[in-house]
């Protein structure tokens, strides 16, 4: 009921054409090249060259990237610390609810 089947394999029907035959070549031996001399690398890129008004505003820019980093991470883990505290808080009162029904029965 549930045999593959194999498909078979089927016979060429176009024209068939014979292999190319490969005939070796001769090599003939040349006079060697000598290695070419090593040139000296010319650096792709200037070099950068700071002043010190161009390094102090990295600092200042560095600085503020650092503070404004700062300021995101310390707000959300403010956020999760009053998220927990809510939680728990939540979970007391729930808790003093239910043992409070269980008494009254």
């Amino acid at each position: 009921m549930l045999r593959p089947k194999i498909p078979t394999m089927p016979t060429p029907t176009g024209p068939v054409s014979r292999p190319a035959v490969i005939e070796p070549t001769a090599i003939t031996p040349s006079t060697p090249v000598p290695p070419p001399t090593p040139v000296a690398p010319t650096p792709s890129r200037p070099v950068v060259q700071l002043t010190p008004g161009t390094a102090l505003a990295l600092v200042g820019a560095s600085t503020a990237v650092v503070l404004v980093l700062g300021a995101v991470l310390v707000s959300l883990l403010l956020a999760v610390a009053i998220t927990g505290a809510s939680v728990a808080v939540c979970a007391v009162v729930l808790r003093s609810l239910l043992a409070y029904d269980a008494k009254r029965r």
